[in-house]
């Protein structure tokens, strides 16, 4: 039985609905074979296709029916890993490098929306990012930090954060210009449309059961066809199963969950005054925007569960009214979940495993450029245009711990919430 995408504002909202790519059917060849059809892998097709080489791509549901087609939808730069962190491992210059990779990603999104003309994207510019405790001192620091890499970062005040958000929740803000919002699954299938005109050959609901990578020429089955290949990447996020196992011990999928409110018109005015896309700066906090007819789409929490929680659409409207009480009566219309795959280090996982197979994977938290600037440097390496793919190496495919690096997980998101809560009490006297 062929795939549908789960009840998300994006399925809803699809500008392309008819289109379909047909399963993997009997024996096939090609110079490369990605396997995972979301960002990651979309976006790496398609920088291999313009440099000439021939690409099929396999996909087990449809392209984009992941976390890549059910995310909030903004691009910014950064990483889910801190800048702290992350000079821990490469000092100032290596993250310094690290950085404009980011930077460089928000780009390719923002040029393939322009070139490609992807009206359905509904690209909108800007990002508000805020603070639920008093700390302009930190803000200021981080302003001088942006405008290192030549970003145009404005301070904003309390008073002028709570004119476009009215809210009693939030102190000081960083408005962004040069990040935007849009629709994330319209804009995969506009990839998926790029790569076929330039001749990738993509097969939806072809889940690969096993594969033989040790040889020069690397085997993939499907439960129909299979695919001999002289590269093989893997893309697979946080739906990675045991085909490689190296990376499926690397990764911890984490679910995040999204509600799309009903239509409120004017009335959205009353709390959210800027088409922006809003983030907090809690640990996993909420992230939001307004879309179409004055519905909000709010995303909030993270978890190591993978199924859904029964109370999932009153949970996150509970969230909302927390900040925004004078939308009382407010409807949910839709509520979804989506998994990410997480490294330990929080950083994407991008490299070679082994002579002629690559992985790109784990973009939790900062999927939209960093899926697109991990495509385009293992492209690069695959096709020996460059080694920019080995700035990611000093994070490697460390060990997830197992059940119990999934227990840690959730109990140090649950001690971050408890210190986000009690820095904001203190923000409050």
């Amino acid at each position: 039985m062929a795939s549908e995408y789960i009840d998300t504002f994006y399925k809803r909202t699809l500008g392309d609905a008819h289109t379909r790519y047909s399963a993997l059917a009997g024996p096939a060849s090609t110079d490369v074979c990605v396997v995972g059809g979301g960002l990651a892998g979309l976006s790496a097709a398609l920088e291999l296709a313009r440099r000439g080489r021939q690409v099929t791509l396999l996909e087990a549901c449809r392209v984009g029916w992941g976390a890549s087609g059910r995310n909030g939808g903004s691009v910014s730069p950064a990483y889910s890993a801190g800048a702290d962190l992350i000079r821990r491992r490469v000092g100032q210059a290596g993250y310094d490098d690290l950085y404009r990779l980011s930077i460089e990603g928000v780009d390719i999104i923002r040029g393939n929306i322009r070139d490609l003309a992807i009206a359905d994207a509904h690209k909108v510019d800007g990002r508000l990012r805020v603070l639920r405790y008093d700390d302009a001192d930190e803000l200021r620091r981080y302003c001088d930090e942006q405008r290192r890499f030549g970003r145009q970062v404005r301070l904003l005040e309390r008073g002028e954060v709570r004119e476009l958000l009215r809210s009693d929740a939030y102190f000081q803000g960083i408005y962004d210009p040069d990040s935007f919002h849009f629709h994330p699954l319209n804009y995969a299938r506009a990839l998926a449309r790029e790569c076929v005109r330039l001749g990738v050959r993509i097969h939806e609901d072809s889940p690969v059961r096993s594969a033989s990578l040790a040889g020069a020429v690397k085997r993939l089955a499907t439960p129909d066809g299979s695919v001999e290949a002289q590269t093989v990447l893997v893309a697979t996020g946080g739906y990675t199963g045991g085909l490689v196992p190296a990376l499926r011990r690397a990764m911890l999928p984490i679910a995040t969950y999204i509600m799309l409110t009903e239509p409120l018109g004017e009335r959205v005015r009353e709390a959210i005054r800027t088409d922006a896309a809003i983030g907090d700066t809690r640990r996993a906090g909420n992230y939001y925007r307004v879309v179409e007819g004055g519905r909000i789409s709010w995303g909030s929490h993270i978890t190591t569960r993978i199924d859904d929680p029964p109370d999932l659409a009153a949970s996150l409207r509970a969230e909302l009214l927390s900040v925004y009480p004078q939308l009382a009566g407010v409807k949910v219309d839709v509520a979804w979940s989506g998994r990410m795959a997480y490294a330990r280090h929080l950083m994407p996982q991008i490299g070679r495993l082994q002579p002629g197979v690559w992985h790109c994977t784990a973009f939790g938290g900062h999927g939209m450029n960093t899926t697109a600037i991990g495509g385009r440097v293992v492209a690069e390496g695959i096709c020996g245009d460059s080694e920019r793919y080995r700035q990611f190496a000093p994070f490697g495919l460390d060990w997830n711990g197992g059940p119990l690096g999934t227990a840690a997980v959730q109990l140090t998101y649950w001690s971050y919430q408890v210190r986000d809560r009690l820095r904001e009490r203190r923000s409050r006297g």
